[in-house]
């Protein structure tokens, strides 16, 4: 109605304007019958007062459609009803309009949907060679075969941090929730990463009853974990650091705490830590920063059904809290 009523204003005006135009005419010509004047007054205005009814009934649903702007207006105007050469021409128009929008849509929809297929081909393929070299060098007790195996190492995370970047946009049809011993989980993540702790210098401090269980799904939630862990160690400077797994129950929850003895962030930078591509001043001094660790991570446990949390001051340390539902 208040859009209607906004449109129909310069005719109002218009209107009012040429009624007294008239009205002083006949005034200044030596009419004086007031009663007359003002019966003509009211009968012009009855007329316009149809005649504004009438076209608001007639485009009632196109006013409502334009007035509600929400997601879900750009399928309300199949509902306009035509019946002036106005209306008709602008359904069609928007019709159209609509049409060509869905066909782009499709289109970037299928181009997106190639392209994260591309992406899992490719890092399922480079996965291949990188097993093959860690093969070939296992065992050889060289020191300069350490520095590949880290570098080997650094290839793997990012091969896994893409891999799971290109998979987040379709999660529901990628995991599966079973009960998970949470020490048990722990331990195998943090076996898996020791080379991480041994190059970092770093060592793991695990103290997660055997009795916590949790809900979830062990891959998504293992690569969470990892992704807190790299986070960890690297902003861990000093030798001898240790990094803490506490486990426990807290009104109702289970909590997974992971603890380090790192730099810790910056006050300023700690309401942006979970944005995407988000480094802060650590990333200045941290090269290998790329600001997805914790995008991921709470991403994942927000589709987990899982509550994330961070606490940190600088030269403090951090601590990241998981909460799953007991």
């Amino acid at each position: 109605m208040r859009l209607f009523l906004k449109e129909q204003r310069p005719l109002i005006f218009i209107y009012l304007l040429q009624l007294l135009v008239v009205s002083l005419v006949y005034w200044l010509d030596g009419y004086r019958n007031i009663a007359v004047i003002l019966y003509s007054v009211l009968l012009s205005g009855a007329i316009l007062l149809l005649y504004l009814t009438y076209r608001y009934i007639t485009q009632r649903t196109l006013y409502r459609s334009l007035e509600q702007r929400t997601s879900s207006s750009l399928d309300r105007f199949k509902e306009i009803h035509t019946g002036t050469p106005l209306l008709e021409a602008l359904h069609h128009l928007l019709k159209s309009q609509y049409r060509s929008y869905l066909a782009s849509l499709n289109v970037q929809e299928e181009k997106i949907h190639h392209q994260v297929q591309f992406m899992n081909q490719w890092v399922h393929q480079m996965k291949t060679p990188l097993s093959v070299i860690h093969l070939m060098i296992q065992d050889e007790d060289d020191p300069r075969f350490d520095a590949l195996r880290d570098e080997l190492d650094r290839l793997q995370k990012g091969l896994e941090l893409v891999l799971y970047t290109a998979r987040l946009d379709a999660f529901e049809h990628d995991f599966v929730v079973e009960q998970l011993q949470l020490s048990d989980l722990i331990r195998t993540v943090v076996s898996a990463q020791k080379r991480l702790f041994i190059r970092g210098k770093v060592y793991p401090d695990i103290a997660v009853p055997d009795s916590l269980y949790i809900h979830s799904d062990e891959k998504w939630l293992s690569f969470t974990i990892t992704q807190l862990i790299t986070n960890a160690v690297k902003y861990t400077v000093e030798a001898g650091g240790k990094v803490y797994f506490r486990g426990f129950q807290q009104k109702g929850h289970t909590v997974l705490e992971v603890t380090d003895e790192g730099v810790g962030i910056q006050e300023s930078d700690l309401p942006r830590v979970f944005d995407a591509y988000f480094t802060g001043e650590n990333g200045r001094s941290f090269q290998e920063s790329t600001g997805m660790g914790l995008y991921l991570a709470k991403q994942i446990c927000e589709k987990l059904g899982h509550r994330l949390e961070l606490e940190s001051k600088a030269s403090q340390g951090t601590t990241v809290r998981i909460f799953f539902e007991a």
